[in-house]
């Protein structure tokens, strides 16, 4: 098991830049596929985007791609979702997960989950 632990989260004008970061401990870190998902009010998890093991490959929601990126820094076991032109539409609870083996873009293949950061965007 890894434990997981977002930060970086807060309130935002529409059009600014956030950056989460997600600290993982409690196991080795290069055996996880990493991903974030995010839930907005009233609505499902969804995923966001999500990173192999060494960092070599990447996934994007259609929704983000273009304007999110995702990488991870295996030597402190972190992982991060650089967010920029940011929408009102982004305004969720952000999620980080982990999954041993390969990286994938369904929430149910993920075990291992953050508690969550709030990211709201004013319009």
């Amino acid at each position: 098991q890894v434990q997981l632990v977002e930060t970086g989260g807060g309130l935002v004008q529409a059009g600014g830049s956030l950056r989460l970061s997600c600290a993982a401990s409690g196991s080795t870190f290069t055996n996880y596929g990493m991903g974030w998902f995010r839930q907005a009010p009233g609505k499902q998890r969804e995923f966001v985007a999500s990173i192999s093991s060494s960092g070599g490959r990447t996934a994007y929601a259609d929704s983000v791609k273009g304007r999110f990126t995702i990488s991870r820094d295996n030597a402190k076991n972190t992982v991060h979702l650089q967010m920029s032109g940011l929408k009102a539409e982004d305004t969720a609870v952000y999620y980080c997960a982990a999954r041993r083996g390969v990286m994938s873009v369904f929430q149910s293949m993920y075990d291992n989950w953050g508690q969550g950061t709030q990211v709201t965007v004013s319009s």
